[in-house]
Parts: C-alpha cells; structure tokens; sequence
C-alpha cells in the first residue's frame, strides 16, 4: 500500500506549532523552577531561623555572634559560622582563594553547624556564584548587623541578648546576601540614622524577591517594592545607595535591631 510522505509545506507547518507550544511554555516552567527554588531558599532560612532561636534558648538568652571575621586572628568557637580554612583549620580568608572545601569547613565549624547538620540549608539554589570560577561561593546568607554582628559600623551597638529584640515576628535575622568577594564576610548593616540610603546590597534571587528570616524562627519571602533596590542589588558599583524615599530601605529599618547609637 502507498502511504503518503509528508510534504515540505506540512513538516514546516508542524514544526511551527511545537516551536509555539515551546515559546508558550518555557515561560511557565521557568516561573514552576522559580518557585521551586524558592521554597527551598524559604526552607532553608527557617532552618536557619531556628537554629538560631534554638541556640539562643539553649545558651541564657544570648545571641550566637553575628559576624564572620575576615583575618586569621579571629577567635574560634564563638561564630555561627567561620571563615574559610584550610584541613589544618588556617585561615585562606581575604587575601586568598579559598575553594569551596575551605568555605564548608567554616561552615561545619560554626556553632550553628550542630543545630541545622546540613551544609545545603546554607546555601540558595538561586545563588549562581556557586559556579562562578572567580567566586565560587557557597554560603548564601548573612546575619543582620545589629544581632550581635559586626560591631561599631556607624556607631550602631549591636543587642547580644533575647530579650532586646521587641516584637521579634518583625526582626530580620537573616537575609540573602551576595559578596562578590567569593564569600559573604561580616554582617549585613545598614546606617540606622539615614533612611535615605543603603549600605550592604541584598540579593535579589526569586523575581524581584528576596528571603528572610526572623527572630520569632519563622521565614518568608519579600517582595521589594522600590526599582532602585533592585538596580541596587544587580549593580551596587553603578547604582547609587541614596534613594530617598524608597520605602525598601524604610522597611529594612524597622526590621533592623540594635541598642542605641554611639
């Protein structure tokens, strides 16, 4: 029996229909892997989030310290995470190249470490840097200044204590963050007396959204309202940190936490 072939006309007309069905549904699987990586990131940061209470509970009150030190002199057993080192615990911090190895050992010598058992919890899937060769970043998140974190910046004292933090449900902990250094070093701050300005850029992963976690142990995503805190986030060397008026930065300030300025 004769069977027809297809004609040139056909074929064209075919693959002009699976090439619209492509167009019209890469846009919804590239949203479902948005999302996915999303919760994950969410996930993650409650994780975090509540390692962080959990520690504090276990300890009289105190916050686990905040910061993480960028100098071979920094004093171990102290931070929720450390900084780079090597398989003899040296510092191959800033100046440096640490390898990814070197960062997870920092972060399994944290003292958040034994609380959360899971290397991933600390790193957003949405974080590329991790495949950057002149980053190679792990750790996606960073602790908020002003719980017990970097100390002094703009003569903000940092709390130490649970019992400081008013209405804790509405105090960010942690947040996204993405050094371009190769690996998140201090804490995330922001200048408590100008609500006109930024300080440290946030990363901005999942649609002009960002996750954070908070004092009460609970985590959420974020959605910023201001263009110019993404244009921040994306390009801080070119973008300027004074915005006035953004209501981003006023939302930060009110989540942000510390004792009194010196």
């Amino acid at each position: 029996m004769y069977k027809r072939a297809f004609t040139l006309v056909e074929l064209l007309v075919v693959i002009a229909i699976i090439a619209l069905l492509m167009a019209l549904l890469m846009p919804a699987l590239r949203l479902a892997q948005d999302q996915a990586r999303a919760i994950i990131c969410v996930n993650n940061l409650r994780q975090l989030s509540i390692a962080w209470l959990t520690y504090t509970t276990e300890n009289e009150g105190r916050l686990v310290n905040g910061h993480v030190h960028r100098s071979p002199n920094f004093t171990r057993g102290i931070y929720w995470v450390e900084p780079p080192q090597n398989a003899n615990g040296v510092y191959v911090g800033e100046p440096g190249d640490p390898t990814i190895e070197d960062k997870l050992r920092g972060i399994k010598r944290g003292l958040l470490f034994p609380y959360v058992k899971n290397v991933k919890v600390y790193h957003c899937p949405g974080d590329a840097r991790i495949d950057m060769p002149d980053q190679l970043a792990f750790r996606s998140y960073s602790i908020t200044g002003g719980m017990n974190g970097e100390a002094g910046q703009f003569g903000a004292v940092p709390i130490d204590t649970y019992d400081e933090i008013r209405n804790p449900g509405s105090k960010v902990v942690f947040l996204e963050e993405m050094d371009e250094r190769g690996w998140n070093m201090g804490s995330w701050v922001i200048d408590p007396e100008n609500w006109d300005r930024w300080v440290d850029p946030m990363a901005i992963w999942h649609n002009d959204r960002s996750t954070l976690g908070f004092a009460d142990g609970h985590a959420e995503k974020h959605k910023w309202e201001d263009e110019r805190t993404i244009e921040f986030a994306e390009d801080w060397r070119t973008t300027s940190p004074v915005q006035p008026g953004n209501p981003d930065i006023a939302y930060m300030q009110r989540a942000y936490v510390y004792r009194e300025i010196k």
